[in-house]
């Protein structure tokens, strides 16, 4: 496993650290927390085998964070020597006076063991960045000419985004953490273009994006050599395939497509502070309020979805929140029910659900610790059900693969979403392609449909890099897990039809 970077280790952490939380203590914080972070995120595109774009940033500054008589108070800075640090705690505690005013409830923390030199690294193998950009760019070139080569493909795009991010934290209380993890989004796009009626149609890899490292273009976790190879194929079946017929359909959910759902209708709706009202204003409230904590019937009793920030390749894993708190998997529904939900130390605390489970994280040093997703994953059955057992107990339904667009209401209750590509069930058998495909539901009726979820051998851990919450806005890494699954008696809508088109 690599190492922490040589050249984060040698910025003075543990100084800056020191001279915050000490002037901190002075000013009468009841706690105190200090991060120094270095992100750095990358991005090179393709259009049609050409270079199209490509950036390189990073980010690095300090951030202290006060409790002080009951308020939050927050600052950051770039210079990084002790005085600055000091001063950066001076202005949190008067930040935490001016805002204690405008406080209702007194700011109360979850309490966390000390976690004193503690160090956690992703699992990667190899650091994007030491790849150069010049071989990068080679091998999306490489994978871009499989797809430009192929009939009926008239233009390609590619994309990679990678990000190494880096962290030191430590607060008033001992614990001291220093962490680093590095995380990667390939995509592929194939276009056809119809120039007799002047539209075109696309298709996407359906490759999630994952917490490794360059590796992971070259053939550990993904075969992107093999998949684009059939791309092209896909693509000529979905533009000559006929537009569906709005109705109910039985649907056989890919994870490709199925992790999306998952996102929008349980990770954020188990959201505490969200299900409290905390965040409201940007992107709504939720239907799964507290005081349905262990009676709602969220799904059918196949249904079992943990939270977890441990697990391996995770897109939200870490080994310490930005709380100073160690990471951990739970459930949060159990047999259909609800049954838990993500928290930071604050709403741990505000609902006495004893400790947090280490759901807080900022996305840079220049904003506060927030509230946010775990690897929110649908859990397997226990047998070996495959994909095909589940398409093979379906009269008339739709097999669903790969995420596009959706829609979703602001208490993540009403819903749709459509995919990449459709196949017609007859008989529990394919029958070829369907285009224009939404299924549409409500969070509930939806989850109580699933009928049959498949073994661990359909389980794939998807997700995105841009997950966003909060005012200032902040956007966040996840993935989710799951298998393929069976959902009976699902509304189905033509999007063509429903586009007035």
């Amino acid at each position: 496993m690599p190492s922490i970077d040589a050249a984060f280790l040698d910025l003075p952490a543990a100084t800056l650290a020191d001279a915050a939380l000490s002037r901190a203590r002075e000013l009468g914080a009841t706690h105190a927390d200090f991060r120094l972070e270095r992100n750095r995120g990358a991005s090179l595109r393709l259009r049609d085998g050409q270079l199209e774009g490509y950036t390189d940033n990073e980010e690095l500054g300090l951030a202290v964070r006060v409790v002080h008589e009951g308020a939050w108070g927050f600052a950051s800075g770039i210079d990084r020597t002790p005085e600055a640090a000091a001063r950066l705690a001076e202005q949190a505690v008067a930040t935490a006076k001016v805002s204690r005013v405008l406080s209702s409830d007194p700011v109360a923390l979850a309490e966390e063991p000390v976690h004193a030199g503690r160090t956690w690294v992703s699992a990667y193998e190899i650091n994007p960045f030491e790849v150069p950009a010049v071989d990068r760019l080679a091998r999306l070139a490489q994978l871009s000419e499989i797809l430009r080569s192929a009939p009926g493909v008239d233009h390609v795009d590619a994309h990679l985004i990678q990000m190494l991010e880096n962290k030191y934290y430590a607060d008033t209380a001992g614990t001291v953490t220093t962490q680093q993890r590095v995380r990667v989004h390939p995509e592929f796009t194939a276009v056809a273009v119809d120039r007799v009626n002047g539209g075109f149609s696309s298709m996407r890899s359906l490759a999630p994006p994952a917490g490794r490292g360059w590796e992971y273009l070259t053939g550990t976790g993904w075969d992107f050599d093999a998949e684009l190879a059939e791309l092209p194929e896909l693509l000529a079946e979905h533009v000559a395939a006929p537009s569906v017929q709005a109705g109910r359909y039985d649907l056989v959910i890919h994870p490709s497509n199925l992790w999306l759902t998952i996102h929008e209708s349980i990770g954020h709706a188990t959201e505490l502070d969200r299900a409290l009202g905390y965040e409201a204003a940007y992107a709504g409230t939720s239907f799964a309020t507290f005081d349905k904590l262990g009676s709602l019937r969220y799904g059918s009793p196949v249904m079992n979805v943990t939270g977890d920030r441990t697990v391996e390749h995770g897109l939200s894993s870490i080994g310490y929140d930005d709380e100073g708190v160690a990471t951990s998997n739970f459930d949060i529904v159990s047999d259909g029910v609800l049954v838990g939900y993500q928290l930071n130390r604050q709403m741990a605390a505000a609902k006495g659900l004893g400790r947090s489970n280490g759901c807080a994280y900022a996305d840079s040093p220049g904003h506060i610790p927030l509230q946010r997703m775990a690897n929110v994953s649908l859990q397997p059955s226990p047998d070996a059900r495959s994909i095909d057992d589940l398409i093979g107990g379906v009269e008339q339904g739709i097999y669903v693969l790969g995420d596009k667009s959706w829609s979703i209401d602001m208490q993540r209750y009403n819903f749709q979403f459509t995919g990449q590509r459709f196949y017609r069930i007859v008989n529990g058998q394919l029958a070829g392609q369907v285009r224009d495909v939404a299924y549409q539901a409500t969070t509930t009726d939806f989850w109580g449909s699933m009928a049959a979820v498949g073994g661990p051998e359909t389980y794939v851990l998807g997700g995105a890099f841009n997950c966003g919450k909060g005012q200032p806005g902040q956007v966040a890494a996840v993935s989710h897990g799951c298998p393929a699954a069976l959902f009976e008696n699902v509304n189905v809508l033509n999007t063509v039809t429903e586009g007035g088109r």
